[in-house]
């Protein structure tokens, strides 16, 4: 009978220990894929967790989710918890590819998912479903990239225009930039636009309407053939499929798509050899000359301005202005460097300018020599020179008239002795005794004096750490706070922007309401704010910022929503906080 009765206890205890172990796992739809294919990945546990991290996805770019679930099942007395975090993933390049570890915390403890490895193959024959929307999306948007000139010189502007083109049964409801063209071997310079503006065209001699989503001015620094990266952008879509409704209407269904424009090529011409003067060093385009000095009488021992400057339309940031030369006898300083240049898609434009301060030492006249200035025109193909007039610099008053005319200062003879004092500060030999003096006995009695409120702060340290409750609750308040400046940082991004906000809130309601995770329905949240006399404003604000964590992963929001939502989750945060 006793062995009976042990070994009950022994299966029910194992029984128990198997029910509660946790279990988080990481499960793909497929370990080999195309690269033109999407992969799933289930982060999926058995108990409820906070704070689930997932991994970067390095090699991936994610096109969906995350996506939360949740299933509570009895089944003949036992109960039984799922929580999955589902991903949508688009492979960037062929290979063995690796999704990392995520992680969450259940019960104060860490647990982290296997590393999965991923074989990425070539493209793949993948049947085109005729309802599904991305298909027909992918036929309907096109990105291109256009090149305002394929046969450019060195250090000649031209730009790109990258033209988004979306036929008129498809909408665009908003984008994001997964792959932008580095432009190596270019001088460039962004020019984006203010206001996004819809034109109409024509995309491979069918009626288009299309958007200019980038201007960028280049400068080729290389000669011979050159390639521009193209621009890849993630492209959120209402796109129609071969279903209609009642009315004869197509449907209109979401989807995602990646388009990239395509690679294109310039082949850069070199600057002539033939003609070249010596005085050319590297400016490109067309420009006025001029070389100005601040006053041309003065004294010796007295400063001018010397400037040099290049205006017009062209490569201004690129070039050196020629050096002046002067007389052994002027004394130059370094030039300092003053420019005011416009960037605009027709080129750089303003002035380029070098001031040299430049002090004669001696009396005389100092002729400055004409200075010349090169470029290539490229309009004309020819190169141009231009030449200031000579300065004359008139030094009217040398060092030693100068220190004639000056008016002598006497200066008076330092005494070289001094008087020998009849009294002195003297100070005593004789110190105080440390012992019996005020600072000892106040050594001496400060630590008895301590004693007390160490045994104070002792005790109410231990109990403060021996409030598990009252621990857990702050520890995830504090997180709420963290979340929440997480998606201040991350505004602009919605994915990361969303998530950290709703980590926010769900830990915010944890710290004030003492529930758990699994029970953050509407109507629990709702009833418990209203039970603790928060206003029904109030409350109506926060679950409304909680429908909004979950409309994000379907549907797309601009940064003027993002801002806004922050806003509000910051101020009824701060109103429930003066309610409860």
């Amino acid at each position: 009978m006793k062995m009976q009765l042990k070994l009950l206890l022994i299966l029910i205890f194992s029984g128990f220990t198997a029910w509660s172990q946790v279990e988080f796992d990481a499960r793909v739809s497929k370990e080999t894929l195309g690269v033109n294919e999407r992969l799933r990945v289930d982060f999926e546990m058995n108990q409820d967790g906070d704070n689930f991290r997932p991994p970067s996805f390095q090699g991936f770019t994610v096109v969906g989710g995350p996506n939360q679930s949740i299933s509570k099942q009895w089944v003949n007395g036992r109960a039984s918890f799922s929580k999955t975090f589902s991903y949508f993933l688009q492979p960037n390049a062929t290979g063995k590819l690796k999704i990392g570890q995520a992680e969450i915390d259940i019960d104060g403890t860490t647990y982290k998912t296997l590393p999965v490895e991923i074989t990425v193959t070539g493209a793949v024959d993948v049947p085109k479903d005729p309802n599904d929307p991305a298909v027909a999306a992918a036929e309907n948007v096109h990105l291109v990239a256009e090149v305002s000139k394929s046969d450019p010189y060195l250090n000649e502007a031209f730009t790109v225009v990258y033209k988004l083109y979306v036929s008129r049964e498809t909408s665009v409801t908003g984008w994001n930039e997964v792959e932008a063209p580095k432009f190596s071997d270019f001088w460039n310079q962004s020019i984006d636009e203010k206001q996004f503006k819809i034109y109409d065209g024509s995309y491979n001699g069918k009626p288009y309407r299309y958007v200019i989503l980038r201007r960028t001015l280049l400068y080729p620094q290389k000669t011979g053939e050159l390639t521009i990266e193209p621009l890849a952008l993630n492209i959120n879509v209402e796109a129609p499929t071969n279903r209609r409704d009642i009315f004869g209407m197509r449907i209109l269904r979401p989807a995602q798509i990646k388009v990239s424009a395509p690679t294109r090529k310039v082949k850069v011409k070199p600057l002539p050899e033939a003609g070249k003067p010596e005085s050319f060093t590297g400016a490109v385009g067309t420009f006025d000359f001029d070389v100005t000095a601040s006053k041309t009488k003065l004294d010796a021992q007295e400063a001018l301005d010397l400037t040099i400057s290049a205006k017009g339309n062209g490569n201004l940031k690129l070039f050196n202005l020629p050096k002046p030369k002067l007389p052994s006898s002027l004394e130059v300083y370094e030039p300092e460097n003053e420019q005011d240049i416009r960037v605009s898609v027709n080129g750089m434009s303003g002035k380029n300018a070098q001031r040299y301060t430049i002090v004669p030492q001696q009396k005389g006249n100092y002729p400055i020599p004409p200075i010349n200035f090169s470029y290539f025109d490229p309009a004309t193909e020819q190169y141009k020179t231009l030449s200031s007039d000579e300065i004359i610099i008139d030094v009217e008053n040398g060092p030693a008239t100068l220190a004639q005319n000056n008016n002598k200062v006497p200066v008076e003879a330092q005494k070289q002795f001094s008087y020998i004092k009849s009294e002195a500060n003297l100070i005593s030999k004789n110190q105080e005794s440390f012992f019996g003096s005020t600072i000892f006995w106040t050594m001496l009695g400060t630590p008895v004096l301590l004693i007390p409120l160490v045994i104070f702060f002792g005790r109410k340290r231990r109990e403060y750490q021996n409030d598990i409750k009252g621990n857990r609750l702050r520890k995830a308040d504090k997180l709420a706070r963290k979340y929440l400046g997480d998606a201040k940082k991350n505004l602009g991004d919605q994915t990361a922007f969303y998530l950290a906000l709703e980590k926010c809130l769900h830990n915010y309601l944890k710290a004030r309401l003492n529930i758990q995770t699994s029970e953050m329905s509407k109507e629990r949240i709702s009833q418990l704010l209203q039970e603790r006399g928060v206003a029904v404003e109030t409350t109506a604000s926060f679950l409304k910022l909680l429908e909004s964590c979950e409309f994000a992963r379907y549907t797309p929001a601009s940064s003027v929503a993002m801002q806004h939502d922050y806003n509000q989750a910051s101020q009824v945060i701060s109103d429930i906080d003066k309610q409860l």
